[in-house]
């Protein structure tokens, strides 16, 4: 009876699982593929850069402490339809850096303080890098990172059913840990001579 129902939730959760997870699954195993490689996926976007100039007033003075930031920064997302959140804005007696960063994105300008020029450098390699970016969870909001984590989960509870229902199919049992036999070896192997 026990062993019964051991063998129907098992087969329920993995199922269920499979489906609530296909999409979170597939787009860790495609984008596993595109940061394995790539060479094969990202366009060589060459990184653009803009000159021109902010209010002088804003960076001017003495101290860091008279930076208008909120200014600045609301100036270079007008101008350039930044939409990614500010990374970093530093300053010093001349100079500003203000680096914006989100999956796939960066934008980095550098603003001289006497005169308010400034240069800004925007790299936009496309969806692929989005993608891989999503990934890692690199320059993402820490929501995302814990959407990463509650994926990994799901992948692993996935695993772990389909691996316990190979138990409760007396037909293909010693087929199936074979298999996971030799695959877990043949992994070690490859892991020994090519890593």
């Amino acid at each position: 009876m026990i062993k019964r129902d051991i063998a129907t939730w098992t087969r329920w959760l993995h199922i269920y699982l499979s489906m609530f997870s296909f999409t979170s699954l597939l787009f860790f195993a495609v984008t596993g593929i595109t940061l394995n490689h790539p060479d094969w996926f990202i366009r060589n976007s060459k990184p653009q850069t803009f000159s021109s100039k902010v209010n002088s007033e804003w960076v001017k003075g003495n101290d860091t402490l008279s930076v208008n930031k909120l200014a600045v920064v609301e100036h270079l997302r007008n101008e350039y339809h930044i939409k990614a959140p500010v990374a970093s804005f530093t300053s010093d007696e001349s100079q500003c850096t203000v680096t914006f960063k989100g999956p796939g994105y960066s934008a980095d300008a550098f603003i001289e303080r006497e005169t308010g020029k400034y240069d800004v450098t925007i790299v936009a390699p496309g969806s692929i890098a989005i993608f891989n970016d999503l990934h890692k969870a690199r320059d993402t909001r820490p929501a995302w990172a814990v959407i990463v984590d509650i994926s990994a989960l799901l992948m692993i509870l996935v695993s772990v059913t389909g691996f316990i229902m190979i138990f409760y199919l007396k037909k293909k049992r010693a087929a199936g840990l074979l298999l996971f036999v030799a695959g877990s070896i043949l992994l070690m192997i490859l892991y020994y001579l090519f890593a």
